[in-house]
């Protein structure tokens, strides 16, 4: 599940580590008691644990949940990005292994997902992982063996669950962007 929302969210903004904005507070306080069963982990970024949090999941911190290290970019929103850094917006978006940021590339992205997916795999009972946007994104295009473009084609709303089901080294893709009314979560990224 994507974390609740945010003021860079509502701006479009590449994140920065704040807190949820007093919408996404009332918002994941609502799914208390609505997410399944299953162990919870959490990203460490302030907003995954307040969703988590409030949403009264004692979710232990995996540290693979984090969103990308968006470097330079943090806080700014990608129309700023387009209009300042041209040629660098375009390298993050058509080169999986571009970091015109400084931070984490798309590659490097997907690398960590598709590890900690597999490692996940192993594991017996649901998880319930409260993370971000670009890991979800990430752990479908794992999933599905698709190629990295697929990431840009993948949708992920705030508090939407996308669900996956481990079988035999595989992955079974439930669904994608859901909102928890659809149903109780088995296991979600």
């Amino acid at each position: 599940m994507r974390h609740a929302s945010t003021d860079a969210v509502r701006r479009a903004a590449f994140p920065v580590d704040e807190s949820l904005d007093p919408a996404g507070l009332e918002a994941a306080g609502g799914l208390a008691g609505r997410l399944g069963r299953g162990d919870a982990l959490c990203s460490p970024a302030r907003r995954a644990r307040e969703t988590a949090r409030a949403a009264a999941l004692d979710a232990e911190i995996a540290p693979e949940l984090d969103e990308c290290d968006f470097g330079a970019w943090a806080g700014r929103t990608l129309a700023q990005i387009h209009e300042r850094e041209p040629a660098g917006a375009r390298a993050w978006m058509t080169d999986p292994h571009a970091r015109p940021h400084g931070g984490e590339s798309l590659a490097d992205l997907l690398a960590r997902v598709a590890s900690w997916l597999d490692a996940q795999a192993q594991r017996d009972g649901p998880v319930i992982a409260i993370t971000h946007g670009g890991v979800v994104k990430a752990a479908v295009v794992h999933a599905l063996a698709a190629p990295a473009s697929a990431f840009w084609r993948v949708d992920v709303a705030p508090l939407a669950v996308t669900e996956l089901h481990a079988h035999d080294g595989r992955f079974t893709l439930t669904r994608v962007n859901a909102p928890v009314a659809s149903g109780a979560l088995g296991a979600a990224a």
